[in-house]
């Protein structure tokens, strides 16, 4: 590129290449390599100055992402324009005043010899869930800290998740040199204390470097101002320059065993059927043995078939459609792997997970966890500790609150398919979402499978519920009583199975106290105990149903999520959600067991309905409304919609 100067203010014309030989450029542009990096710190630290800067000296801007800001430019000749760094920053600046950038933003630019993504992350602590998303798919990390601040809280939780989520390569910017006068003193103290950070937490590694994003020190030229910089005890090099050729050593990937997990399962046709996917990891050709899990069914394979034709290879980073010799059963969030080194499969794992939401980890609670393409629910156990970020300290914790990072065990309902997240980013890191709102609340890593989940089996048996229902001639079920305190719900899940008897059916009553006096007696009324409380009867019913009893359930269970976790656990059409809707006033006029008044006069804490929340059924298979209807006919009323006479 060269440069061209009117009245001393820069103008960068486009490579002259493009006007001689687009096809040439193009070509050119096409095979440069790429490297994702994140931009990262603590509030102010110059996130965006540095940014702009960079996009400023790149001379090659995506046009795309500075229409709006470059609007008022001037434009020089045909084949250049003239891009005003004030304003580009001002225009991020923007951004974030508006709270673009409390979220994570993407930038797009290259130079001569690499293409560059940048995640500009906000430097606030409660968005640090944000800065994980963005560091998630990055190469490299680039940690700013204001040389008037130091090393500050926020420097060494994005150093921590940086190094957790696994990015080895690390540029401590050390910014705003130009207001500490460019001190070497200044520099080589934060250094000195961010390196004896860095060692406690197991960073190898890192690159410091003084700049000025806002005056450009050290970003694509040697400054005059950090003459010591250029000492062969310091990096010597500018920032871009070490961002074209930082080695990201892609083929890594390529060098392990085969992993694909399955997106879709393409059959256009009922002469095609192929399985479509990116590939992870490894390397894969036609006749190669393959193994799909988590079913273990092998194949050989036939055909990789892309847009363009078949393929004699495809390698990690490729996006392919793979054909089998055989047809066996495969489907989206299986994997698809080499025959004779296949990932693991495992329902229980010792996890590191990060938490994102403003509600707390309700430990016990069934979320959902995606990991690749496989979608399963989890429960997360107590953590066994909490990770103190300024002393990495290992805290006693009862659950994760915002920004936490803990470790924990989670338990999959069905076993996954898996690596550690140091061997392999796609198979070992995850994402947590909540069952109701389906926002995202966490990510994590997991470590390993636990080896109860390898030792322990489940004991095929020849007499299972089929047979125990058909000997009892019904349908095993679980009606599910849920509502207030003293909205009735005893009393006619009591009527319900009085009824169900005289008809010869066979049944089994779970009432609330009754429980809380033997299995569920350690627990108390906490959310966290609720939810285990929930999650306990829930077990027991199912194998209650198993032997092919019909099952009554009373109890306030008031969260929507816990009531689906046990509605997850049976098959189809087997749970009956009973919501007894009760008015709070006339549920409390009534206050047979004095439990309200208890609650009103702060006696009874976390009481349903007066301090703590009751979710109300979204869609129950019956609505019971008891100021219109008796407990008589709410109980044939039940019994119809159970047995299909509604």
């Amino acid at each position: 590129m060269s440069d061209v100067t009117t009245k001393d203010e820069p103008v960068y014309v486009v490579d002259e290449l493009i006007a001689k030989d687009i096809d040439a450029y193009l070509e050119q542009h096409q095979h440069k390599t790429m490297l994702r990096f994140i931009t990262c710190g603590s509030v102010d630290d110059g996130k965006s100055t540095l940014i702009g800067r960079l996009l400023y000296d790149s001379k090659m801007i995506f046009e795309d992402q500075l229409d709006a800001l470059a609007a008022d430019s001037k434009k020089v000749g045909t084949q250049g324009q003239e891009i005003d760094f004030a304003l580009l920053v001002d225009g991020l600046a923007a951004e974030r005043e508006q709270g673009i950038t409390i979220d994570v933003a993407y930038r797009f630019f290259g130079t001569e010899k690499r293409k560059f993504i940048v995640a500009d992350t906000p430097g606030h602590e409660q968005y640090t869930r944000n800065m994980v998303t963005g560091a998630s798919t990055a190469d490299l990390a680039v940690i700013l800290i204001d040389a008037r601040k130091g090393v500050l809280t926020q420097t060494r939780r994005h150093s921590f998740l940086c190094h957790l989520i696994g990015i080895r390569n690390l540029v401590l910017a050390v910014n705003k040199m130009d207001l500490v006068d460019y001190s070497q003193e200044v520099f080589d103290k934060i250094v000195a204390d961010y390196a004896e950070f860095a060692e406690s937490i197991g960073i190898e590694s890192f690159v410091a470097m003084p700049i000025s994003g806002f005056k450009g020190d050290n970003i694509t030229m040697l400054s005059h101002n950090t003459p010591w910089y250029k000492a062969p005890e310091y990096f010597g090099r500018t920032l871009v320059d070490h961002l074209e050729t930082v080695e990201v050593d892609t083929s890594v990937d390529q060098l392990k065993p085969f992993r694909m997990p399955v997106q879709w399962v393409n059959r256009p046709n009922l002469d095609f059927r192929g399985f479509s996917g990116l590939v992870a990891t490894g390397g894969i050709k036609p006749g190669d043995a393959v193994r799909v899990l988590p079913s273990g069914k092998t194949s050989t394979v036939s055909r990789i078939v892309t847009l363009d034709g078949d393929l004699d290879e495809a390698v990690a980073g490729q996006s392919v459609t793979i054909c089998f010799n055989d047809e066996i059963d495969c489907s989206r969030g299986d994997v698809i792997a080499t025959a004779d080194q296949p990932p693991q499969v495992a329902d229980q794992f010792e996890s590191t997970v990060v938490w994102m939401a403003d509600e707390p980890l309700h430990v016990g609670r069934a979320y959902w966890l995606k990991l690749g393409t496989q979608t399963v629910s989890v429960t997360i156990h107590e953590p066994k500790y909490t990770v103190n970020v300024n002393t990495m300290e290992h805290l006693a914790a009862k659950t994760l609150e915002l920004n936490e990072i803990g470790v924990a065990e989670i338990v999959t309902d069905k076993p996954i398919v898996f690596e550690p997240y140091t061997d392999n980013r796609t198979l070992g890191g995850f994402i947590l979402i909540d069952k109701i709102t389906n926002a995202t609340v966490g990510a994590g890593m997991l470590h390993f499978s636990l080896r109860r989940a390898q030792n322990v089996h489940w004991q095929a048996l020849d007499i299972g519920r089929k047979q125990h229902a058909g000997l009892k001639n019904q349908k095993p079920a679980v009606l599910w009583f849920t509502g207030l305190s003293g909205s009735g719900k005893s009393t006619i899940a009591n009527m319900v199975e009085k009824k169900l008897h005289r008809m010869n059916r066979h049944t089994f009553l779970l009432d609330g106290d009754n429980v809380r006096h033997g299995l569920n007696k350690d627990l108390g009324f906490t959310e966290a105990d609720r939810i285990e409380n929930i999650r306990r009867v829930g077990e027991v019913a199912k194998l209650m149903t198993d032997a092919g009893l019909i099952v009554i359930t009373a109890f306030i269970s008031p969260f929507q999520a816990d009531r689906d976790m046990v509605r997850a656990m049976l098959p189809d059409g087997e749970f009956f959600e009973v919501f007894i809707d009760t008015p709070l006033e006339v549920a409390e006029s009534r206050d047979v067991k004095g439990l309200y008044k208890k609650a009103r006069s702060g006696e009874l804490k976390n009481f349903t309905g007066i301090d703590s929340p009751y979710e109300k059924p979204a869609n129950p298979e019956v609505r019971i409304d008891t100021t219109k209807m008796t407990p008589e006919d709410a109980a044939t009323l039940i019994i119809d919609t159970l047995l299909g006479d509604v």
